[in-house]
């Protein structure tokens, strides 16, 4: 198998970081980025932590596919509450 681009900035490709999202010509995955952005971290800190290996329209393509990706899979993560 070979490299999938899921985005313009974001790719999988089996032989680099065991085929999970990356940033394209990057080992940087996804979820590490996601992470900062969820914790509150600027996104131009987030640049500058990795070297300017990541822009800030990769951050945005990351935090959109996210968005598109729980907005599709919601119901997976649904669950039902219960009177006590």
């Amino acid at each position: 198998m070979r490299q999938k681009m899921i985005g313009r900035y974001i790719v999988t490709d089996p032989e680099i970081c065991h085929g999970k999202p990356t940033f394209r010509d990057t080992r940087i995955m996804v979820w590490q980025v996601l992470e900062q952005v969820t914790n509150g971290m600027a996104w131009e800190t987030i640049e500058e932590e990795w070297g300017g290996k990541i822009t800030k329209d990769a951050i945005a393509e990351a935090v959109r596919l996210a968005s598109q990706a729980f907005v599709e899979h919601a119901d997976e993560y649904a669950f039902t509450l219960e009177a006590v």
